[in-house]
């Protein structure tokens, strides 16, 4: 399936991609893409609901504005204005640093993608089809612009979530909404006026990484409703001389970007991350486990050699050995990272609750963090990444993977079952889990929201009298 930005060369790139964007139906779509949204949306869900009482996620809930008629915010009995409920809702998937990943465009799509539609299918009835097909449309419009737009100098400056999220999730909402090929445009023309996100976070220890995507997701549907007031916007936000392209890349935009050119869609190249930390901390923290099952006493360790592609050891936090301020600063460290696992031999959340543990900050002093030319070619089709273990008998441990393992789809329901039992209970988990296994037959994908909602699932699901 190809659908590519059709018109003339001189159609404006926004516009290609709102055409492009609202002729996309779920039918084009196998079974194991359409598998893979809904796996998204549990996996999103999931880290809602687990992050839900954490300080940023409270901040977030807390400044939300209340609505009668509103859309829920996870696992809570408020109701908040969509933009509203799409910022905590965005705020509580990203609260574990666990959310789904795309490494090519360096950018976490879904929660951003997810957050914005759930809001506007209590808004406006959607069928669970449109849902889905809208979602896949948003993780492959973010994914491209991301693919053109980043490299590791800009990622360096620049959340790239923050930056090209909002016109994914703009461009997401105007095919489920069913939007004009105009306020389409106009849409993903302003969600492009309200690109920001800094990296100076991992630098200074502040926790606004966490409100990122919920900027962006509440960005996106203030771009959806100005457009569909009828405000227009420039169409050419991208490639114009004062366009998205020349002012964070400093170079103009690539001729066309064009949706579904690929193999396959780029959904199928997200990945669920396996452990509550930075995408680049993945594989390190896959090999270290490894190499942890064949330790066997921890103070036999002398050194601990990392290997990584320069994107990871590159990007803001990612080689710090501390001190470590907040669990934040340790989960974006690659060192840390790795001396959690060695040091309690799993991969795990509570291993970030323990910044201050000895025997951890005693094996980050001894890391050593370096790029290897073999992962940096691979990336980002492969993100590779070796640790090798100095033993003081002068032996050593090495594990080396050529890419992240993924977590599995039946890990993603097994901690999605988990979190939503302690969030809604046991039979509101599983009904929803039901209400995502059958989205695409649901005639409004609205009651997939309510059943977050800390209220009983037979009034949310009983139909209006």
């Amino acid at each position: 399936m190809t659908i590519g930005s059709s018109g003339s060369n001189e159609t404006p790139l926004a516009r290609q991609l709102a055409r492009a964007s609202l002729a996309v139906d779920l039918n084009r779509f196998d079974e194991r893409v359409i598998a893979k949204a809904k796996i998204c949306l549990l996996d999103f869900l999931s880290c809602a609901f687990e992050a839900r009482h954490h300080p940023w996620s409270r901040q977030a809930i807390g400044i939300a504005r209340h609505n009668e008629n509103g859309a829920t915010i996870i696992g809570t009995s408020k109701l908040a204005t969509p933009g509203d409920a799409a910022f905590a809702n965005a705020t509580l998937g990203h609260g574990l640093v666990r959310e789904d990943m795309h490494a090519a465009s360096i950018c976490h799509h879904g929660v951003v993608i997810w957050p914005t539609l759930l809001a506007l299918s209590e808004r406006t009835p959607l069928s669970g089809a449109t849902l889905l097909a809208a979602a896949i449309v948003g993780y492959e419009a973010g994914a491209q612009i991301g693919r053109a737009l980043f490299n590791a100098d800009l990622a360096r400056l620049y959340r790239p979530t923050g930056l090209v999220a909002p016109l994914g999730a703009a461009l997401a909402a105007s095919r489920a909404l069913g939007l004009t090929e105009d306020a389409a445009t106009s849409a993903v023309s302003i969600a492009a006026n309200t690109s920001s996100g800094l990296n100076e976070w991992p630098h200074a220890g502040g926790s606004e990484m966490y409100f990122h995507p919920g900027f962006a997701a509440r960005n996106a549907i203030a771009a959806i409703e100005l457009a569909e007031a009828g405000a227009y916007a420039s169409e050419t936000i991208l490639e114009g001389e004062a366009g998205m392209f020349a002012a964070y890349r400093r170079q103009g935009a690539p001729a066309g970007i064009r949706l579904f050119a690929g193999s396959e869609p780029e959904i199928m190249a997200v990945y669920n991350k396996p452990a509550p930390a930075c995408n680049f901390a993945q594989t390190a923290a896959q090999a270290a486990l490894r190499a942890a099952r064949e330790l066997e006493n921890l103070e036999e360790i002398e050194a601990v050699s990392i290997l990584v592609p320069e994107a990871a050891a590159r990007y803001p936090g990612c080689d710090s050995q501390g001190p470590y301020r907040n669990p934040l600063q340790a989960k974006m460290s690659i060192p840390f990272s790795v001396a959690a696992v060695l040091a309690r031999g799993a991969i795990e959340e509570d291993s970030y609750a323990e910044i201050n543990d000895p025997k951890i900050l005693r094996l980050v002093e001894r890391t050593d963090l370096q790029c290897d030319s073999s992962f940096t070619a691979a990336f980002p089709a492969q993100q590779g990444a070796e640790v090798s273990i100095g033993l003081r008998n002068g032996k050593a441990i090495r594990q080396r993977l050529d890419n992240v393992i993924a977590a599995t789809p039946q890990e993603i329901r097994t901690r999605f079952r988990q979190a939503a039992t302690d969030a809604i209970g046991g039979n509101r988990a599983r009904g929803l889990e039901e209400l995502v296994d059958g989205c695409e037959r649901l005639p409004d994908s609205g009651v997939i929201a309510k059943q977050c909602r800390l209220e009983p699932a037979e009034r949310l699901l009983r139909p209006a009298s």
